[in-house]
């Protein structure tokens, strides 16, 4: 299972990334292998009008969709409410994400959460932003994050991944470590719908020594929590690595 989006599952329905560490560089990846994908978001994103055909700024997404006179054009669409700043675009709120799943007869793919481009993140109690709908969440994490020590220059939010892990600000970060975070019911679980198929993706994944740290946290997800897979990839090149089921 080389192919990243038979890897993720997200040939259909709306998949959503949360985490850190590649999520944007994963939606991208998969916006451009899949057929009439919709790519938007419930937080804020940067702008990515160059990684689409189009973006529409709407706050009616649903007509937005069906408004176009040729609907085989202009795919992957973006989708955004507002743009916030010149730098990035707000997100919807999760109920009307769910609706444009509702009216979109291909895959919807989501940027759910935020972590200021660093590595590895556990959420606040307002994170990620999920929609009910969703068919599957995509919690990220970099393996890069292992070796570095547990602060903010990494981690997004490390006093709270510290809690979760029983672990101190300024320790290493090791594979185990990664496993307990994305296996966390607070960590990289948080918020899943019930019912949604969570399959974890560990990115950065470059040579031998980062594939060996992987799957230590792939071994200690499966563990501890009921996922689909774990997705071993490179990220930057769209390449899955290895897939452990």
């Amino acid at each position: 299972m080389d192919d990243v989006v038979a890897a993720l599952d997200a040939a259909h329905g709306t998949t959503c990334l949360v985490g850190a560490g590649g999520k944007k560089t994963t939606l991208y990846a998969l916006a451009d292998r899949l057929d009439r994908a919709v790519l938007t978001a419930t937080v804020r994103i940067p702008i990515f009008d160059r990684e689409v055909a189009a973006v529409r700024v709407t706050g009616d997404p649903v007509a937005a969709l069906g408004d176009r006179d040729d609907r085989t054009a202009a795919f992957p669409l973006g989708l955004v409410p507002e743009r916030e700043r010149d730098d990035r675009y707000r997100g919807y709120d999760p109920s009307v994400v769910d609706e444009i799943g509702a009216a979109h007869d291909g895959p919807v793919l989501v940027k759910a959460d935020g972590a200021r481009t660093r590595l590895l993140k556990a959420p606040n109690e307002r994170e990620p932003q999920v929609p009910a709908g969703a068919d599957r969440v995509v919690p990220v994490a970099s393996v890069g994050a292992v070796g570095e020590p547990l602060t903010a220059e990494t981690v997004h939010r490390p006093e709270r991944v510290a809690a979760l892990t029983d672990a101190a600000l300024g320790d290493e970060i090791t594979p185990e470590l990664v496993g307990r975070v994305l296996a966390h019911e607070d960590g990289g679980l948080r918020g899943v719908p019930e019912g949604a198929t969570v399959i974890p993706l560990l990115n950065a994944v470059d040579d031998a020594a980062d594939a060996a740290a992987a799957r230590t946290v792939a071994r200690v997800v499966r563990e501890r929590a009921t996922v689909s897979r774990v997705v071993l990839a490179r990220m930057i090149d769209g390449e899955v690595v290895d897939v452990i089921e």
